[in-house]
């Protein structure tokens, strides 16, 4: 069913379909031609690695045949190669396991009331223990950002309108708990992914992942557990929830693929996090693949390849080898400057969401850390903002374990995707943009004043560099700056010691403030270019929409432009300018940005010493003519291809 389902939508790129389309309707039927269905089956030849001849592609009639001849293929070659998207880079090699969800037949039946209810409360209580059991787990691997998804969740099988839903529900209808979670749950998922604002539907998946947990619970069905691995194994599934990720054990679970997904999917980032290789969005995948199956999980070129033969497991065991090889070589790097071949050095930094997360971007030869989330500090508190005590531990914390190296701290980055317990935002159309970031903070500045004054008690301990997030004018930075300055006034006033050597800066991720960076320098001290928002925000497309996730393009030459005229607006009026979104650690983006000439890079703390082997590799004066090259071309293609060309010359 699910290979019909994909060829379905393959044939849709041709024509439109009648209502009773079925496996037998002929093509011709339809108005593909013979040119459609040559062009259909070298699409089917590379989803599902099989080769047909011209009399077999020409003998094409309708799905079922296609169907026939995938299955006869198989048969004849049970190696199959699936192309998808790397994730999280490297090469495993093992057996499948594939995540199959419990069946639920959930039937209406007119029930007790009361007996319904005390079961719907044990299946909620269940619930939250099973989510804090899975957090605990996840926390031993995965970094405070991370982990937010899972207070996302527990708010959620707290959330008293949901729960209350159910139980109206329960004692109008006099239906069974079960019945009355399915129709609540389905409702608000429909509800929630028929909504324009983007945040709003992801949280569908949400609660998808919380609902299913709770029906399960209801109809005493167990949820497979990933941590329960005993056994070497690659895992192949649909796609993996955040609890399904975070519930891995990376001693047995070697890697994963799935049927959706992108780079900058939940499963796809927690992969890189966790350093297990990942392919994502592989296209029949579930239809293919059988538990026990052998499977090769190519993550650096992003290719599945199952029951392969022992000449493709001995060579890309040899292929593994020389990663690993590559990966340890890379440790020699650790305590080695990141300078081009012809001198100019850079800065190559870490992102952190914690003071836990310092030892990671010291382990891995960080030189400083470029990005703090702070937001994570609010999201972790329980009943209120944290207090002026608690955020100057941590901020004192990390200050200390860099030793002196810089540390950029961004002040409160709230609204949006990242909501509070404790504190309700008012309903915007699109919260992404509307009071967020330091907009919050210029209209609660009691808050604002709590973090700004920890900040400075702290900045005696370390070299301190604070950023506003989310900067539209220059008239903002101006406010916040004054906020800063009056923070510091009164602490100076009380007799506490504050640095004089504070740097304080702005994030630049809105277009507008790219366009007028010369100007905004001339009030802050440096520049942190975030390119997650400025990418998403400069193409109008929600990197996490699947069907528009194309268009988020970070070497777009639009995006490239932006880039350019940040760093010049920067280094016109003698700043710095560093950059902390993800495109900082992206291989193929590391040469321009180095010729455009980026100050800092900050990435995840694993890809720092990578990114240091590439700059150390490369000559700025060259790159300098490629990036000038780059923001020449006409698209995102263009720019990649020139990239690649350069590197392999």
């Amino acid at each position: 069913m699910e290979r019909f389902a994909f060829l379905k939508q393959l044939v849709m790129n041709y024509t439109s379909l009648p209502e009773d389309f079925s496996p037998d309707t002929p093509f011709a039927s339809i108005g593909m031609d013979s040119y459609d269905v040559v062009d259909f089956m070298l699409t089917v030849e590379e989803k599902f690695g099989i080769t047909a001849n011209d009399e077999e592609i020409l003998s094409m009639n309708c799905i079922r045949d296609v169907e026939e001849l995938i299955t006869n293929c198989m048969k004849e070659d049970k190696a199959i190669m699936l192309k998808g998207i790397a994730a999280s880079q490297g090469i495993a090699i093992a057996k499948v396991y594939k995540l199959e969800q419990p069946v639920l037949d959930i039937q209406r039946v007119e029930s007790d009331p009361d007996q319904e209810l005390s079961k719907l409360d044990a299946a909620f209580a269940k619930t939250v223990e099973d989510i804090e059991k899975i957090k605990e787990v996840a926390s031993k691997s995965l970094a405070p950002e991370e982990l937010a998804v899972f207070d996302a969740h527990l708010m959620m099988a707290g959330d008293p309108e949901l729960r209350t839903q159910i139980e109206d529900m329960i004692k109008n209808d006099k239906v069974n708990a079960e019945y009355a979670t399915e129709q609540v749950a389905n409702m608000m998922v429909s509800i929630f992914e028929s909504m324009e604002d983007a945040y709003m539907r992801e949280r569908a998946a949400d609660i998808k992942d919380v609902t299913f947990r709770l029906k399960c619970n209801l109809c005493g069905k167990v949820i497979p557990n990933l941590a329960t691995l005993d056994s070497p194994v690659v895992v192949i599934a649909k796609d993996l929830t955040p609890s399904d990720t975070g519930s891995l054990n990376k001693e047995f679970a070697k890697g994963f693929a799935t049927e959706i997904g992108g780079r900058t999917s939940h499963s796809a980032i927690m992969a890189r996090s966790l350093e297990i290789p990942a392919v994502v969005g592989v296209k029949g995948i579930l239809e293919a693949a059988n538990s026990g199956d052998e499977v090769i999980l190519d993550a650096l070129n992003g290719e599945v390849i199952l029951n392969p033969t022992e000449a493709q497991k001995a060579e890309y065991a040899a292929k593994g080898e020389e990663y690993r090889k590559q990966k340890e070589a890379l440790k020699a790097l650790k305590d080695q400057p990141s300078v081009s071949t012809d001198g100019h050095k850079v800065l190559l930094v870490g992102n952190i969401g914690g003071p836990k997360d310092v030892d990671g971007v010291n382990a891995n030869g960080g030189e400083g850390v470029g990005l703090f989330r702070t937001e994570f500090l609010y999201m972790k508190s329980e009943d209120d903002f944290p207090d002026e005590d608690t955020q100057f531990a941590a901020y004192k914390q990390v200050l200390e374990g860099m030793n002196g190296k810089p540390v950029v701290i961004r002040t409160l980055d709230i609204g949006g995707d990242k909501k509070l317990k404790y504190y309700e935002f008012a309903e915007e159309m699109n919260p992404f943009l509307g009071v967020r970031a330091v907009r919050f903070c210029l209209i609660r500045k009691d808050v604002f004043r709590t973090q700004l004054r920890a900040l400075l008690r702290a900045s005696v301990y370390g070299k301190l560099c604070i950023m506003f997030p989310m900067i539209a004018t220059v008239n903002e930075f101006k406010e916040a700056k004054q906020c800063y300055e009056d923070a510091r006034a009164e602490l100076i006033a009380e007799g506490v010691k504050v640095s004089d050597d504070i740097e304080v800066g702005c994030m630049i991720e809105i277009p507008a403030a790219a366009v007028l960076a010369d100007q905004i320098a001339k009030y802050a001290d440096f520049f942190s270019i975030g390119t997650n928002d400025l990418v998403q925000y400069s193409m109008a497309a929600d990197r996490m929409s699947e069907p528009v996730s194309y268009l988020y393009q970070p070497l777009n030459p639009s995006v490239l432009r932006l880039i350019k005229m940040t760093i010049d607006g920067a280094h016109k009026n003698g700043k710095w300018c560093g950059m902390c979104g993800e495109m900082a650690g992206d291989e193929l983006a590391a040469p321009i940005l180095l010729g455009l000439g980026l100050d800092e890079f900050s990435m995840s703390a694993t890809s720092i010493l990578r990114a240091r082997q590439i700059i150390n590799s490369l000559s700025y004066e060259e790159m300098k003519s490629l990036a000038a090259k780059a923001v020449e071309c006409d698209t995102s293609e263009e720019v990649t291809d020139l990239v690649k060309s350069v590197l392999k010359a």
